[in-house]
């Protein structure tokens, strides 16, 4: 997969309208409905990889890694299991995870978001 932003090359990236190829989300990690997730490569910076991130139609669980990420379009309803809270996010809203989250993402539509989390992640 190549970066949208490659490192040393003053690059622009329309994150709102990017292709993001869809794949269903595995099994184990469907709740409800039908998803599919997404990933597009933004790049590295200063060893963080970032990247274009995209879930529609479902509810799914995660174990998060530690994250920041910036909800392009859309939204999404965040329980945060271990914590027994819940977060709604949307445009322009901006959140951090902390790695280990054991989260369940419930999304009616579609949630898109920039995420940058550490090298390697």
């Amino acid at each position: 997969m190549s970066a949208l932003l490659p490192e040393g090359e003053n690059r622009l990236a329309h994150a709102r309208g990017a292709i993001v190829p869809l794949e269903p989300v595995p099994a184990d990690e469907v709740v409800s409905g039908i998803p599919r997730q997404g990933i597009k490569d933004l790049g590295v910076i200063g060893g963080a990889d970032a990247g274009i991130w995209e879930l529609r139609g479902g509810t799914v669980i995660d174990t998060e890694t530690d994250e920041l990420f910036i909800v392009l379009s859309g939204e999404a309803t965040i329980e945060l299991l271990d914590e027994g809270r819940t977060v709604e996010v949307q445009a322009g809203d901006v959140m951090r995870l902390v790695a280990g989250t054991r989260t369940r993402w419930v999304v009616p539509d579609h949630i898109r978001k920039v995420y940058v989390t550490p090298g390697d992640a």
